[in-house]
């Protein structure tokens, strides 16, 4: 959980544009160029950001500004890591079933003890 984002759930764009100290128009343009940041629309139009949005938006900026990234460059990094991110997901039901049989064969164990 990033320490610069609020403790709430949406965020309008000023909000956010204050939080990642950058204009609202880089946001928009960040939406064109990153197909992956695309905030609600409120019915008077008004753009709303989810906090995963503004996680978002926080990792663009950090990879454009103080890792010095192009926006290819950039765009090439966050695609990289949702595929890393998801074939990390597909591991943990494997990892977890594996740390529940363990814990289950020791419970078994203690049971063994006990009736004894």
């Amino acid at each position: 959980m990033d320490p610069r984002i609020p403790d709430k759930q949406y965020f309008r764009i000023g909000e956010v544009a204050d939080i990642a100290e950058v204009e609202t128009y880089v946001l928009r343009f960040w939406e064109t160029e990153f197909s992956s940041l695309k905030p609600q629309k409120s019915k008077s139009g008004q753009r709303t950001y989810a906090r995963k949005d503004v996680e978002h938006v926080l990792a663009i900026r950090d990879l454009l500004y103080e890792e010095g990234f192009t926006i290819a460059g950039a765009r090439r990094k966050l695609a990289k890591g949702l595929k890393n991110a998801k074939s990390q997901r597909a591991e943990v039901p494997a990892r977890a079933r594996a740390v529940f049989d363990k814990v289950r064969e020791e419970v078994l164990e203690l049971l063994q003890l006990v009736e004894e």
